[in-house]
């Protein structure tokens, strides 16, 4: 299907409700929907339905589930993605190539040369704009799960809880890709901020056993480094075709 909404709803064949203002807002105002229209509609856990539209008003669309279908599935490989937090834009990007590029999950990290400090009402608005950002994602690039999206958190606590069994930290001037023994299951993928991680965080990525990978001779802005990086990693262990 061409069109494809996200809906926090249970979806099970043959029922009819009304979408929630947002989804329906769109539908009706932007895509101009008319009783008669389908519509691609997913939970964001897995599961994804036809509907037809019913009833269109100004503020509530009417829709019927009328089949179920297999959602596009997953990658094979898990990526959480720790990414430091950049200003304005760069992050919504990150965040959105993240997701078209099958990664699991994102954590929004505060690095020493971040420049990006979310407190109280502003953080709240900041991490739903992110889901958002990851919803309209899914939306465009045919994933029925979307991935979580957490609470920004410091690096050092992001360091201390990975058990991922491949770790690798993005370092301008290291060596390129290395080959695994065997296709790891999990990756934990660490992408420091417009200025670089520390020497200090560097130390204390290798402390907790990331590896260090180089993507090059030419330095990748922040929201740039995760979509070659996820490239490499689906290309090779993942479901991205060569």
């Amino acid at each position: 299907m061409s069109i494809r909404l996200y809906v926090d709803e249970t979806l099970p064949l043959g029922r009819r409700f009304s979408l929630p203002e947002g989804p329906a807002r769109h539908l009706a105002a932007v895509l101009r929907a008319r009783p008669g229209d389908q519509v691609s509609l997913f939970d964001g856990r897995g599961h994804e339905v036809l509907a037809q539209v019913l009833e269109v008003g100004r503020r509530q669309v009417d829709v019927e589930i009328v089949s179920e279908y297999s959602p596009t599935p997953e990658s094979p490989l898990v990526v959480h993605l720790g990414q430091a937090i950049s200003k304005g834009d760069r992050m919504d990007y990150a965040i959105q190539k993240a997701v078209e590029l099958g990664v699991a999950s994102v954590t929004p990290l505060y690095t020493e040369r971040g420049d990006v400090r979310l407190k109280g009402d502003r953080a709240d608005k900041k991490l739903t704009h992110w889901q958002n950002v990851a919803i309209s994602a899914c939306e465009q690039c045919g994933r029925a799960t979307v991935p979580a999206i957490h609470p920004p958190m410091a690096l050092p606590q992001w360091l201390a809880e990975r058990d991922d069994p491949l770790r690798l930290v993005l370092h301008p001037g290291q060596p390129g890709w290395q080959e695994q023994q065997a296709s790891p299951a999990r990756v934990a993928l660490l992408i420091g901020p417009e200025g670089g991680l520390s020497a200090d965080e560097v130390s204390a990525s290798l402390h907790h056993d990331f590896i260090p990978l180089g993507l090059g001779p030419r330095i990748l802005r922040t929201e740039t480094a995760p979509v070659v990086a996820l490239t490499l990693l689906q290309s090779r262990y993942g479901d991205l075709l060569p």
